[in-house]
């Protein structure tokens, strides 16, 4: 294996780590603040779990790009 495949791989590997950990903390933050009475922070902060957890598989469906983009 290349030096670069192996490298992409790690990278990879990262931010898949990275991704599920911002999703973690960011649920995390969403309860702490519906326990205090805060709904709409807690909203927020659901919204950034679900683009992290989401911004992964949308990564590797890039190659999926050009067939999904239309033009007007």
């Amino acid at each position: 294996m290349s030096n670069l495949m192996r490298d992409s791989l790690i990278m990879a590997q990262t931010k898949d780590e990275n991704l599920g950990y911002m999703s973690d903390m960011a649920l995390e933050l969403a309860q702490m603040a519906e326990d205090t009475g805060l709904a709409t922070l807690a909203y927020i902060f659901r919204m950034a779990a679900l683009e992290a957890s989401t911004a992964n598989s949308e990564l590797n469906e890039q190659d999926d790009l050009p067939r999904r983009v239309t033009s007007h």
